[in-house]
């Protein structure tokens, strides 16, 4: 059996060790600390971001960013329906109610069209949502310019969960600095990853003052620990932030292989009319975290499932594309707001292996798996 080839592995630059070696030799072992702070302060010079905190998950970037924004229980708050469940896990941290929003065709993204009906329908009810969470699916941005003007209309703030989309552009403006808040996430299998961790960014720097006061357990001015409301203990540390900055110096080059890995697979499979791949939109520039693929069972022969079991037969890891949230069990009683279409990608959609260290081999690995199930020509 040949080597495994994962979906989205780690893929260390060589400077992580250095950043670490400082905070140990330091003794900078504690979430807080030089690379903490350089880390964020190099994070907001790379995206244009005005205020960075880092911390120890993007969920925690989300949670925090509804907690500042004054949502509380039984208030509603919009959210793409296509997308991993953190994004409207921390709905139900505050006890809001997710109202899940389909997405469009034109970029798998929450659909414009139908986020404004959304919200002129919540605002004929008198029932506004408290905020909009929007996810860059995939390391795809939302079509911002009328998501942000339909909130503006109603004065609904933005949330961005760019937990996937470091690196990727709407129309040349990095993602992360879109509405009140913005998310990202360094989980293991994303662009870059510090072990674990992600970061909040927002433009007002004293709601950046605000989620570090809540994510350092909310402690008061006093030299005894005195606390005035619930904090939470968020902050990242200084060694994981030291693995960041070694990752964030080779952000452009990690995006510039996935891309080169999308290339590729569009180039070997792009040729079978059953295969149809994750648009970008002439204003997108995608970091493609993950090369998705739509497989046409009706001209393929096979499906989703038959792919993917196939490429698992030959030690490669694939997985469908997100279940959208309203057909998970613990999200069935929430509303949804359209779902036919995240539905049908989730149906017939896969991601491929797409790590910034697969080698030309793997690639070709990867197409000749899927190649070997076709029951057709390409």
């Amino acid at each position: 059996m040949k080597d495994k080839i994962w979906l989205s592995p780690p893929h260390m630059s060589g400077f992580e060790m250095g950043f670490v070696k400082e905070a140990f030799d330091s003794n900078w072992v504690a979430p807080l600390g030089p690379n903490v702070t350089a880390f964020e302060n190099e994070m907001c010079r790379y995206t244009g971001a005005k205020n960075g905190v880092a911390l120890c998950s993007g969920t925690a970037a989300i949670h925090l960013s509804l907690i500042l924004l004054g949502v509380g229980y039984g208030d509603d708050v919009f959210c793409s329906g296509l997308t991993f469940a953190a994004s409207a896990n921390a709905i139900k941290y505050v006890g809001a109610n997710p109202v899940f929003i389909d997405s469009d065709l034109a970029s798998w993204n929450m659909d414009p069209l139908l986020l404004a009906e959304a919200l002129e329908s919540a605002h004929k009810k008198n029932r506004l949502p408290k905020a909009v969470i929007v996810v860059d699916l995939y390391g795809q941005c939302a079509d911002y310019d009328p998501i942000i003007e339909a909130c503006k209309k109603y004065d609904v703030p933005v949330i961005e969960d760019s937990a996937e989309a470091l690196g990727a552009k709407y129309k040349g403006r990095a993602a992360g600095t879109f509405g009140e808040f913005a998310v990202l996430s360094f989980n293991g299998n994303k662009i870059i990853t510090s072990s674990g961790g992600g970061m909040l960014l927002t433009p007002d720097s004293n709601q950046a003052a605000a989620a570090l006061n809540l994510a350092t357990q909310a402690r008061d001015p006093a030299p005894h620990y005195q606390h005035s409301k619930v904090g939470y203990n968020y902050r990242m540390s200084n060694v994981v932030a030291g693995i960041g900055r070694g990752q964030l110096k080779v952000i452009d080059e990690r995006v510039a292989a996935r891309r080169g890995n999308f290339d590729f697979y569009q180039k070997h499979l792009g040729v079978f009319e059953g295969i149809r791949f994750m648009p970008e939109p002439d204003w997108s520039f995608s970091n493609r975290w993950l090369t998705c693929i739509i497989v046409d069972e009706a001209k393929l022969g096979v499906n989703r499932e038959d792919l993917r079991l196939q490429l698992e037969k030959d030690n490669i890891e694939a997985r469908p594309v997100w279940k959208p949230m309203h057909m998970q069990p613990v999200f069935k009683d929430c509303l949804s707001v359209g779902g036919r279409v995240s539905e049908y990608l989730f149906k017939d959609g896969l991601c491929l292996p797409s790590g910034s260290s697969l080698t030309v081999e793997q690639l070709h690995r990867v197409v000749e798996s899927v190649k070997s199930i076709l029951k057709t020509d390409g």
